[in-house]
């Protein structure tokens, strides 16, 4: 029987606002490029990060290669690169994503209200729930991060410490413009945090469980870990397979099964308290793909599914929360004493 909670939500928002079909593809095709051409010296990944099996052929994307885990149905790019150059390609595409010419120039505000605010809420909420009042928070992402404005504003915490993935899956010294951000409250195994943030860090940096390792030791006993992730194993990403046009490098390095994340998480010492998926966009998803692409194959019940009426996805994708099969995931976890 589990031991931790399954949370379902109402708010709903359109695919448009968030992440449109459309405005991806030249987003998209950047990444993918990016990533062939720093993958000049690749380093072939035989184990999975979760648990260890060895790692079968799945597919490609574009011409980049994808292998499968036979054991929890995670996903991951078969080639990356050494650690400092994935920092190199992360910060590269995160200016990208900054730019006019990309996607997400023209919906912050949207991604703002539809993303960031309910993830605020739910940080927010969970730590009243767990007794932690003026909480040091960790925020791990590359740097910048729109999210970090609206964390400081919120007032709800002590200090909102933005660090940078890499650095830490690197194990070398933050860097000079962290140091002095955080000081004199810096951050340091001596004054460790009591909670730390990840929204989709452990879909994209090379090594995942070694991130979360480098998280624990700046975590207090009992720290709060919050993690969003996309998961293969939702409905959209289990329909289309390797044609969703979501899937991509380096954003979709590793596309970990919701198993997959709960065996990761629970190999790097943490305890799960809550696991949802509360994913409101798999269904329109899955819609959009079709109307882009007439001829996508599909099962009789998914072209049902996707020709019935609003009311009737709507229930559907009720469903998918329900029972922990959307493909967007958050989980909440607590580091043991």
């Amino acid at each position: 029987m589990r031991d931790y909670i399954t949370v379902q939500t109402s708010f709903a928002f359109p695919l448009s606002s968030v992440k449109p079909l459309d405005g991806l593809q030249s987003y998209r095709a950047y990444c993918i490029s990016s990533t062939r051409t720093m993958l000049r010296e690749p380093l072939s990944r035989q184990e999975c990060p979760a648990c260890r099996s060895k790692l079968k052929p799945l597919g490609e994307v574009g011409d980049l290669g994808y292998v499968r885990c036979p054991s929890c149905a995670s996903c991951f790019l078969h080639q990356i690169t050494v650690s400092t150059q994935w920092a190199r390609l992360l910060a590269e595409v995160s200016r990208f994503r900054r730019s006019p010419e990309a996607f997400h120039h023209g919906i912050t505000q949207s991604r703002i209200e539809n993303v960031y605010g309910p993830k605020l809420e739910w940080i927010q909420s969970t730590l009243r729930l767990q007794g932690v009042s003026q909480a040091r928070l960790m925020e791990v992402v590359t740097p910048p991060s729109d999210f970090t404005a609206l964390l400081e504003a919120s007032g709800s915490f002590v200090n909102v410490l933005p660090v940078d993935e890499m650095e830490l899956v690197m194990g070398v010294p933050l860097g000079s413009s962290q140091a002095k951000r955080l000081t004199p409250s810096k951050l340091d195994s001596d004054n460790p945090v009591h909670a730390a943030v990840l929204l989709e860090s452990l879909d994209r940096v090379p090594d995942p469980a070694v991130l979360l390792g480098a998280i624990a030791r700046y975590l207090t006993d009992g720290g709060l870990l919050f993690v969003t992730a996309a998961v293969c194993s939702g409905f959209d990403m289990a329909v289309l397979g390797l044609r969703n046009l979501y899937i991509y490098p380096p954003d979709r390095t590793n596309c970990f099964s919701l198993r997959g994340l709960e065996l990761l998480l629970t190999n790097a010492g943490f305890r799960l308290l809550e696991v949802s998926t509360p994913g409101v966009l798999d269904v329109e998803i899955v819609l959009a793909h079709l109307q882009q692409d007439p001829l996508l194959p599909l099962s009789v019940f998914e072209k049902q599914l996707l020709a019935a009426d609003g009311e009737t996805r709507e229930a559907f994708q009720t469903f998918l929360q329900q029972n922990r099969m959307s493909s967007f995931a958050r989980i909440v976890a607590i580091k043991h004493s």
